[in-house]
């Protein structure tokens, strides 16, 4: 089976939901999926930072949570972009698309320029097994599981390289970020000078990032 039909399957049988509110800037989140096999996830996004955007993405796993596929179509007034990253064979596939004229959207905010969507030389991405999209706690969770710190003892640092796609440009770099256990339902990430303490479900979920978003649960 495909990853497309697998992750058309799936979405038919979705019954989990998360809702996240960003803490650093007005916006929100909500996930909804199904994770018996891997993860297979559909997601909105919402921020004004740094101009009013909204981001929608689907996310396939393989059973062992390694990223197979990431779709985000990010779209604000006047412009929208699209990119695809598909892994197979150790390597990434990405493919872009694009409408309207962000820079210009940026320019009138007062704001730098976005890079171009998806990158020019996706063999930069190869040592990367997940995708951090920035601003979703969803795609924290990924290398938590992968890597196995939902529970147990505190771990010794797990040094990851991740292909970063950038909200709202869509362009996608490398990056590399350390995942520590801190024992049952916390793990610690670094990247770069940034460090977070991240709290998480019993399942993996982030439930509190500091400096990002916090989990609203139902009441």
């Amino acid at each position: 089976m495909s990853v497309r039909s697998r992750n058309v399957r799936l979405m038919a049988t979705m019954a989990k939901s998360i809702f996240w509110s960003r803490t650093d800037t007005a916006g929100s989140e909500q996930a909804l999926f199904t994770d018996g096999d891997g993860l297979a996830a559909r997601g909105t996004l919402l921020a004004v930072d740094p101009i009013p955007f909204t981001a929608r993405y689907r996310l396939t796993t393989a059973p062992d949570w390694s990223t197979a596929r990431v779709e985000v179509e990010a779209e604000g007034s006047g412009w929208l972009r699209r990119v695809t990253l598909e892994r197979a064979a150790s390597r990434w596939r990405v493919t872009t698309a694009e409408q309207g004229d962000l820079d210009a959207a940026l320019t009138r905010a007062g704001h730098p320029r976005s890079g171009l969507p998806g990158t020019d030389d996706p063999d930069r991405l190869a040592e990367a097994q997940d995708v951090d999209l920035s601003g979703s706690p969803l795609f924290n969770s990924v290398p938590v599981r992968r890597l196995g710190l939902t529970s147990g003892p505190a771990d010794m640092p797990r040094r990851i390289t991740v292909a970063w796609v950038l909200l709202p440009g869509l362009e996608v770099v490398p990056a590399e970020q350390i995942y520590s256990g801190l024992g049952p339902g916390r793990v610690r990430f670094a990247s770069g000078t940034f460090t977070a303490d991240i709290d998480l479900d019993a399942d993996g979920y982030v439930v509190r990032y500091p400096g990002l978003a916090e989990r609203i649960d139902p009441r």
